[in-house]
């Protein structure tokens, strides 16, 4: 694809080598992010980060990964706080917004929101999360991880075994991850969830049509035997109608110590999207696992902000600029990494 100007709506946009580029340009950005070096090279640009669905690391990284390319962030953190609860359109509010800004970003509750207010935006438009349908910047992040994570042992994308786990149904990371693993070669997928949660019929078919093995089982235990990555995912409590009807599948599957070791492969990655449901009904990713060095849940949130930068710079059209406007950083920077 071409990306200077260009939305960033689905990862249907893309093909295998325009992850690979985004993915290059996020390797470049480590300097900036791990605070070695600071650009300018967004100096004076402003990014609307407009969020009408709870957010932390998403909103936040997005910020972030501006503000390190030397760009300003103006949010809006709450539908209630806009013009949208007094009738305005996405269109009409699209078109406003953009002339305020040089890229948003947007997430909105309802699937295809962000599509339509793209039409009218005169800048380029991130989706952040439409409802249950997509999160394209997560799965790049998910697949930048997964990829650092399996050259770390001698691996590659091609041909490895991935285990999703937990609400397949709602969750949109996995929708979107699905979709963007679909452009490597021989991928086996063990689908691990309530049968009411299941992965929507269309994914799986596209995953077996391009050539993947998927497997869906309610069996957690049996699922997670002989993977390279288990990722799994909360349920996905406001997608429901009701609380009680998320509780009927709330703590079904979890993994702690003892799960991993009795069932895993030793090296087996462990992924999240995060927020994890720590909760005692929920607690689907133990805490007895975060000293475990295949836990990879923190490696992906600092990796979001890479990738996030990539894709501000490829949009932007910076990518060949940012060296020349940067130096050293003057504070402290040492970090535990």
């Amino acid at each position: 694809m071409r990306f200077p100007g260009a939305h960033i709506l689905s990862v249907t946009q893309f093909e295998r080598a325009d992850v690979e580029r985004i993915f290059e340009v996020a390797d470049s950005m480590r300097p900036y992010a791990h605070r070695e070096r600071m650009t300018k090279v967004l100096d004076g640009a402003i990014l609307g980060n407009m969020f009408f669905e709870p957010s932390t690391r998403t909103r936040v990284s997005f910020g972030c990964a501006f503000n390190l390319l030397g760009g300003e962030v103006r949010e809006t953190t709450d539908i209630k706080a806009s013009s949208l609860t007094k009738g305005e359109s996405l269109y009409d509010t699209g078109r406003v917004m953009s002339g305020y800004s040089d890229i948003i970003v947007m997430r909105h509750p309802q699937a295809g929101s962000v599509a339509e207010f793209a039409k009218a935006s005169r800048v380029p438009v991130l989706n952040a999360g439409d409802g249950p349908n997509e999160h394209p910047s997560q799965a790049l992040l998910d697949l930048y991880t997964i990829k650092k994570e399996l050259k770390s042992r001698q691996q590659t994308i091609d041909g490895m075994h991935i285990a999703m786990i937990g609400d397949l149904k709602h969750g949109r990371t996995v929708h979107s991850l699905s979709k963007l693993v679909s452009l490597y070669k021989k991928v086996k997928f063990t689908l691990i969830s309530p049968r009411e949660l299941a992965m929507p019929a269309g994914i799986v078919e596209d995953l077996r049509r391009c050539g993947h093995e998927v497997v869906e089982t309610e069996d957690m235990e049996s699922g997670l035997v002989s993977n390279d990555i288990v990722y799994l995912t909360r349920i996905q409590e406001e997608r429901f109608a009701s609380k009680p009807e998320a509780d009927l599948y709330r703590g079904r599957f979890r993994l702690n110590q003892s799960i991993y070791t009795q069932y895993c492969q030793p090296n087996t990655v462990i992924m999240h999207p995060l927020p994890r449901d720590s909760r005692d009904d929920a607690n689907e990713l133990d805490n007895d696992l975060n000293q475990h060095p295949s836990l990879a849940i923190f490696r992906q949130t600092d990796n979001g902000v890479l990738v996030r930068m990539a894709l501000f710079a490829l949009t932007l059209d910076v990518c060949e600029q940012i060296d020349k406007s940067s130096r050293e950083v003057n504070w402290y920077t040492e970090r535990r990494f």
